[in-house]
C-alpha cells in the first residue's frame, strides 16, 4: 500500500473521465498539458486533435479525456482562487475586528475617564465652595500650568522633546487625550477605507484615522514622510538638519510650506521636530510637533510670504499585521492662526472636518492607492501606467496651487488688482512648465505666463452641484477659442495670439476617463473639443483641442471639503512630459447646517426649476443658507512682446467666466428655483403637476392609450410617475425654433443634461443628419392630425453620444381651454450605443 501511495505521488495524477474510469497521466503528459493550459485554458476540439499530434507522450489519450483534464484543471484553478480570496478577506475581517476592538477599548477607557473627572469636578466645585467661606484660603493650593515646549539648543534637548512628542502623539491615537467623535458619513467596515474621526473641544483644529493597507510597515513611512507627494495643498518639506536619537530613531528639524486654498488668504508654513522610532511591539511610530521660535528653514526670504502655523503633537503609528499588511493610525493637530484670516474663511480654518479631508483621509487614500497599484488591481487607462496617471494628477493641482498664490520667489508678480473681490492678473516670465526639475525640458520660445485669478462668495449652493455642472456643461461657461488658443500657444509658438488659425467649434465634447481613486472622489480624464476648419481650408486638417483634466470632490459635501475642477491644454499624443499650464475652479464649502437634506433638496427639486414658476415647498423644506468660497484661477501663455494683449484677453475672459458662473449658481440652487423658472418660462406656463396632467390627458386622446400604466392617477402621483417613467419624454415649444422647455429624468438622462441646460436646446440638436431630414415630414403630419408615430432611429446628447430608440411618438399636448400648449415626444426603449 505504501508502494502504491508513492508511486502515485511521483509525479502521476489521476482524473475521471466521462464514462467514470480513471485515467492516469505521466509527468511528460502533465507538462505537456500545463503548457497549452497556460497559452489556452479553454482549448477547443480542434486545439486539443492538434495537440495530440504535436505531442508524441499524449498519443494514448483520447481527445474526451483531454478535454476532462482541461475541465479538472479550471476547477482546481477556480477553488484555488477562492480560497486565496477566502483567505484574504478573512486576514482582513481579522485585523479590521482587532482594530475595531481596540477602538471599542478606547472608548470604554474614555467614559470612565469623564465620569471620574465628573466626580473629580464635583469634589472641587464643593471644596472650593467650602474654602470660599473661610478666612485664609490656601492660594497655594492652585494649580500651576505646565510650562511650554523648553529650549531646545542641544541633542539632549531635542531628545527630551522628541521623547515627550511621542507619549502625547500615542496619548491621542490610542489614549483619550482628546475626545473623538465619528465623522458624519465615514462608517467603518470591511470595504471602508477606514475609521475616522473628528476632535471635539480641543484646542485647535485635529483628526484621526485608523485602517488596514496591504503594504509593509517601512514602506508606508518612506511613502508618508515624503509629504510633498501625496498632500495636494503642500508646496515643499524640506528637512534642514538629521541626527540618531541614540535608540534607534532619528530626530529631523523639517521646514514645511503649505498653499493657501484660495486668493483672500496668505499661506502658512511650519517649522517642526520630527521623530522616527520603533516601539517594543514591532510598531513604528512617526510623530511631530512645532518647535518654538521663528526658525524659518533653509530660504529665510520664501518663508515671508507665509504665515506661522502650529503643529501640535502629530503623527502615524504603523504597526505590522499577521499575515502581512499593516494597521495605520494617522493624527493630525494644527493651530491654524484663524485669526489672521478675514472673518468669512475662518470657518475653512477652524474646521477639523476641514482637516480630516485635505489631509489625514488623503494620506489614507494615497497609501492605499499605491498599495492597490502594486498589487496590480488598478485599470490602466489609455495604455498609462497608475504611477504616471497619478503624477499627471499632482501637477494639475500643484500647477493650479500655483497660480492661485503666486508666490514671489516662484516668478509670480502683480500686474493689476481691481481689489479684495475683484480679478487680480500676475505674470511669470520665469516659469518652468514641464514640472521638472531641468529648467531646459520648458518651452523656451514662450514669453510667460499670464494668470487671471479671482475669490468670491456663492450662497445656496454646494460645491459638488456646482463642479460637476461645470464639468457636464462646459459650454454654459467656456469660450472655446480660448482654449484653442491656449493650446495653440504652448505648440512651441506654432500659432500666434494674433495669427492663430481660425477654427469653428461646434459645443461638443467627448470625455474618456483615463482613472479614478479608489474611492471615485478623483477622476482625471482627457476632454476632446470638437473643432472644424472653414469651408475654404483643408477640412482634413484636425483643429480638435484636448485638455488633460482633473475633477475632485464630486460626492464631497462635508464641511470643509472642497471640489475642483482642473485643465489645462495638451497634445493629442499625450506625452509624460507634456508640459501643463493649468486652469480651473475650486469651491469650499464653509457651513452646512442640514447638508444631507439640503443636497437632496438640490438633486431632486428639479421640476421645479424648469416648469413650476410658482411652485412652493412644504414647510420645513427650505434651502440652509450654504456659503461657499469660489476660487477661479485661469492660465494663458504668452509669446514675447505680447503680454499686454494676452494681459487684456485674460481680464476680459475671466470677469466672462465669474459672470457665468455665478449665474449658473443662482440658476441651479435650490432656493432659486422659482425666481429660475419665471426667467425661462413664458408667465403663462403651467405649474409642474398641471403641466403633467395635460401631458397624460393628450397622449390619451390622440392614442386612446393611457401613458402611464394605471389611469388612475390623481393629484401628485401623475407627476411622481411621469417623472420616474422609463422612456424619455420631452416637451418643447411652439416657436419657430422648437426649444425644450421640460423632459421627465429619463429625458435627461438620455441628453446627458440638466433642466437648466435643457431650455438652451433646440429640437433639431437631438437628432442626426438622416433623422432631421425626415422630421420636417413627420412634423407636418403631427401638425394635421396632433400626432406622429416614427421608426426606430438615433438621437445626441448634449455630450456628443449617439443613443438610439426602438420608437418614438410625437403628440400635441393641449391646456384646459383646448390650446395647443406644447409638442410632447416620447422615445422608447432608449439606450446609449
Amino acid at each position: 500500500m505504501a508502494m502504491a501511495v508513492a508511486q502515485r505521488d511521483n509525479s502521476i495524477e489521476r482524473h475521471i473521465d466521462s464514462s467514470g474510469k480513471y485515467v492516469r497521466y505521466t509527468a511528460e503528459q502533465i507538462e505537456a498539458l500545463e503548457k497549452v493550459y497556460v497559452e489556452c485554458p479553454k482549448p477547443s476540439s480542434l486545439r486539443r486533435q492538434q495537440l495530440i499530434r504535436e505531442n508524441p507522450v499524449l498519443s494514448n489519450i483520447e481527445p474526451k479525456q483531454i478535454k476532462v483534464w482541461f475541465q479538472n484543471r479550471r476547477c482546481r484553478e477556480k477553488q484555488r482562487k477562492e480560497s486565496s480570496e477566502l483567505q484574504t478577506l478573512n486576514r482582513r475581517l481579522a485585523a479590521m475586528n482587532k482594530l475595531l476592538t481596540e477602538e471599542n477599548d478606547r472608548l470604554q477607557k474614555q467614559v470612565s475617564q469623564l465620569v471620574n473627572e465628573n466626580g473629580f469636578m464635583r469634589q472641587q466645585v464643593n471644596t472650593i465652595t467650602a474654602a470660599a467661606s473661610a478666612d485664609g484660603s490656601d492660594s497655594a493650593a492652585a494649580t500651576t500650568p505646565l510650562s511650554s515646549m523648553r529650549d531646545a539648543n542641544s541633542p539632549a534637548g531635542f531628545l527630551s522633546i522628541a521623547e515627550e512628542t511621542l507619549a502625547e502623539f500615542l496619548s491621542k491615537a490610542t489614549g483619550t487625550a482628546v475626545d473623538w467623535v465619528q465623522m458624519p458619513g465615514m462608517k467603518p467596515g470591511p470595504d471602508s477605507v477606514g475609521i475616522f474621526a473628528i476632535s471635539q473641544g480641543c484646542n485647535g483644529v485635529a483628526a484621526r484615522a485608523c485602517g488596514l493597507v496591504s503594504l509593509e510597515p517601512a514602506k508606508i513611512v518612506e511613502l508618508l514622510k515624503d509629504r510633498a507627494s501625496w498632500y495636494r495643498d503642500c508646496r515643499s518639506s524640506e528637512v534642514f538638519t538629521m541626527f540618531p536619537a541614540g535608540n534607534g530613531g532619528t530626530i529631523e528639524l523639517v521646514y514645511t510650506q503649505t498653499y493657501a486654498p484660495m486668493t483672500l488668504a496668505s499661506a502658512r508654513d511650519f517649522w517642526t521636530l520630527r521623530y522616527t522610532t520603533n516601539l517594543e511591539n514591532g510598531s513604528i511610530v512617526v510623530c511631530e510637533r512645532s518647535l518654538s521660535g521663528s526658525g524659518a528653514g533653509p530660504n529665510a526670504a520664501a518663508a515671508a510670504q507665509f504665515e506661522r502655523a502650529e503643529m501640535l503633537p502629530s503623527g502615524y503609528l504603523i504597526r505590522p499585521c499577521e499575515g502581512g499588511g499593516s494597521i495605520i493610525r494617522i493624527v493630525d493637530h494644527l493651530n491654524l492662526q484663524a485669526w489672521s484670516v478675514p472673518e468669512v474663511l475662518r470657518p475653512l480654518y477652524e474646521s477639523s472636518t476641514m482637516v480630516a479631508q485635505r489631509l489625514t483621509i488623503a494620506a489614507l487614500r494615497y497609501i492605499r492607492q499605491v498599495a492597490q497599484e502594486t498589487s496590480g488591481e488598478v485599470v490602466y487607462g489609455m495604455g498609462r501606467q497608475p504611477a504616471v496617471l497619478r503624477t499627471f494628477s499632482q501637477r494639475l493641482s500643484r500647477g493650479f496651487n500655483d497660480a492661485v498664490n503666486g508666490f514671489n520667489d516662484d516668478g509670480w508678480s502683480v500686474l493689476n488688482c481691481d481689489g479684495a473681490e475683484g480679478v487680480t492678473i500676475a505674470v511669470n516670465s520665469i516659469k518652468n512648465l514641464s514640472g521638472t526639475a531641468n529648467p531646459a525640458s520648458s518651452l523656451s520660445l514662450l514669453g510667460g505666463i499670464v494668470c487671471a485669478k479671482a475669490s468670491m462668495l456663492l450662497q445656496n449652493i454646494t460645491p459638488a452641484v456646482l463642479v460637476r455642472f461645470l464639468r457636464e456643461h462646459r459650454s454654459e461657461w467656456a469660450d472655446f477659442s480660448v482654449d484653442a488658443f491656449s493650446a495653440a500657444s504652448l505648440k512651441a509658438g506654432s500659432y500666434g495670439y494674433t495669427g492663430m488659425r481660425s477654427t469653428r467649434f461646434t459645443g461638443n465634447q467627448a470625455i474618456m476617463l483615463l482613472g479614478h481613486s479608489i474611492e471615485h472622489e478623483e477622476m482625471l480624464e482627457v476632454i476632446r473639443l470638437e473643432g472644424h476648419a472653414p469651408a475654404h481650408e483643408d477640412s482634413f486638417v484636425s483643429r480638435d483641442v484636448h485638455l488633460l483634466q482633473l475633477c475632485t470632490g464630486i460626492d464631497e459635501n462635508a464641511v470643509g471639503a472642497c471640489s475642483e475642477l482642473i485643465f489645462a491644454p495638451i497634445d493629442d499624443m499625450f506625452p509624460e512630459d507634456a508640459p501643463l499650464v493649468p486652469s480651473g475652479f475650486r469651491i469650499a464649502l464653509l457651513n452646512s447646517q442640514q447638508g444631507d437634506k439640503q443636497n437632496s433638496l438640490t438633486a431632486n427639486r428639479a421640476l421645479d426649476l424648469t416648469v413650476a414658476p410658482t411652485t412652493t415647498h412644504a414647510a420645513g423644506d427650505t434651502c440652509p443658507n450654504n456659503r461657499c468660497i469660489l476660487t477661479v484661477a485661469f492660465q494663458f501663455p504668452f509669446e514675447t512682446g505680447l503680454q499686454d494683449n494676452v494681459a487684456a484677453m485674460a481680464r476680459q475672459y475671466i470677469r466672462r467666466v465669474v459672470s457665468a458662473v455665478q449665474a449658473l449658481a443662482t440658476a441651479i440652487s435650490p432656493s432659486s428655483a422659482n425666481t429660475a423658472g419665471e426667467a425661462k418660462l413664458s408667465p403663462g406656463s403651467p405649474e409642474a403637476l398641471t403641466l403633467a396632467q395635460w401631458i397624460c390627458q393628450s397622449y390619451s386622446n390622440y392614442l386612446e392609450v393611457p401613458l402611464l400604466r394605471s389611469d388612475s392617477l390623481i393629484g401628485d402621483m401623475v407627476l411622481k410617475h411621469l417623472w420616474h417613467h422609463p422612456d424619455a419624454i420631452l416637451c418643447c415649444s411652439l416657436k419657430t425654433v422648437p426649444v425644450f422647455i421640460f423632459a421627465n429624468q429619463a429625458g435627461l438622462d438620455m441628453l446627458e443634461t440638466t433642466l437648466v441646460a435643457l431650455q438652451d436646446i433646440t429640437l433639431d440638436k437631438i437628432f442626426n443628419d438622416s433623422a432631421r431630414k425626415n422630421l420636417i415630414a413627420y412634423f407636418a403630419k403631427l401638425m394635421q392630425q396632433g400626432f406622429a408615430c416614427m421608426p426606430a432611429g438615433i438621437c445626441m446628447s448634449t455630450m456628443g453620444r449617439h443613443a438610439s430608440y426602438d420608437q418614438a411618438v410625437a403628440w400635441k399636448v393641449h391646456a384646459e381651454d383646448t390650446s395647443v400648449h406644447c409638442l410632447a415626444f416620447s422615445f422608447i426603449n432608449w439606450s446609449f450605443i
